[in-house]
């Protein structure tokens, strides 16, 4: 006990709130509970195993995150159609695209190196189907880059997003095209940025959501 960092806490323990908030979000997030679904409190509280008072926080935080709406009926998952996800997309075209031209630019041998072990991490969670460890890995790739880049006004931007980005990626990677095009696109990333390139970087990222909101059109105006 004499070192002086023998009582630190390097990652203090989730409280029930942030844990119930993690639980509904994420079936959100994977379709679990599906646009236009009412959020009843009392069956929260017995889905959750928590008291009414958590479940009005878990609601009011994913109604910061977009995830959840008020309708007549009372709180409603969020209804998610082409309009808005076109409007994400075309801010992260913006703000990714410029990111990654500036990581390219600075990135050295360490940048790299965490880069290329974020999209293995994402890679091993695409070929598990592990949709959470997906979103993620796929965070943490975007963090590095960012980052790197010194945008951080422009993350905390898309971390605001993050819950509508992640809704979005997780319909988007149901279909046969997505499986394909999407880790080669995040590959392509990172092999610009590591060959500091900047143009091609922020061209890979451009390619790369091109194909995922051509993807996300396709489905979300096809679904009733």
């Amino acid at each position: 006990m004499n070192a002086p960092d023998a009582l630190l806490i390097d990652q203090p323990p989730q409280t029930l709130r942030e844990i119930a908030v993690g639980r509904v979000r994420s079936a959100i997030i994977l379709g679990r509970f599906a646009s236009g679904t009412r959020l009843v409190e009392r069956t929260l509280c017995d889905q959750l195993g928590v008291s009414r008072s958590v479940v009005r926080e878990v609601i009011r935080t994913l109604e910061a995150e977009g995830l959840v709406e008020t309708a007549r009926s009372g709180p409603i998952v969020a209804r998610l159609d082409w309009a808005q996800a076109a409007q994400i997309y075309a801010i992260r075209r913006l703000l990714e695209a410029e990111a990654a031209a500036a990581c390219a630019i600075r990135a050295d041998d360490s940048v790299k190196a965490d880069l290329r072990a974020a999209l293995a991490g994402l890679q091993d969670a695409f070929a598990l189907k592990a949709f959470d460890e997906l979103n993620a890995a796929t965070s943490r790739f975007y963090e590095v880059i960012f980052f790197t880049a010194g945008h951080v006004i422009a993350w905390d931007i898309v971390q605001r997003l993050n819950g509508r980005i992640s809704r979005l990626r997780s319909l988007t990677l149901a279909t046969t095209d997505r499986r394909i095009s999407g880790p080669t696109r995040m590959a392509a990333i990172c092999d610009a940025i590591c060959a500091n390139d900047p143009d091609a970087a922020a061209q890979a990222v451009r390619d790369h959501l091109t194909d995922a909101a051509d993807i996300a059109r396709r489905l979300l105006e096809e679904s009733p």
